[in-house]
């Protein structure tokens, strides 16, 4: 990656398939999976990538009784407790005898040659 085109560590810019706010130095969209540059820095990406949290859960509706409705939220907190981002994911409803499995994974890796932010 030439110097031009070094990114500054946790930049971001929008996915011009679903117009998802990404990083910008992500070869993939997190949200769509659709491929956003073909370069050699793939190997190193994928060398330094780690998921230090992984969570899965299902909910499962027993047979009878009234449909359920659930809202899926996402909140981050910096080291202080101060909310820094919240969003709300989905929304639905679960009948009975139907279940729903929810998944929480956060990426953690080191672009290759950017600078940290200041």
């Amino acid at each position: 990656m030439n110097r031009a085109r070094q990114a500054i560590v946790g930049a971001t810019r929008t996915c011009p398939h679903c117009s998802t706010t990404i990083l910008e130095s992500a070869n993939v969209c997190p949200a769509c999976r659709h491929h956003l540059r073909f370069d050699s820095g793939n190997a190193q990406e994928a060398a330094t990538r780690s998921v230090p949290l992984h969570v899965e859960g299902t909910i499962r509706h027993p047979p009878g009784g009234v449909p359920w409705e659930y809202s899926m939220v996402l909140t981050i907190r910096n080291g202080r407790g101060e909310e820094i981002a919240r969003q709300l994911v989905g929304v639905g409803a679960v009948k009975p005898d139907e279940l729903r499995t929810f998944t929480l994974a956060v990426e953690l890796f080191a672009p290759e040659g950017a600078n940290a932010r200041k």
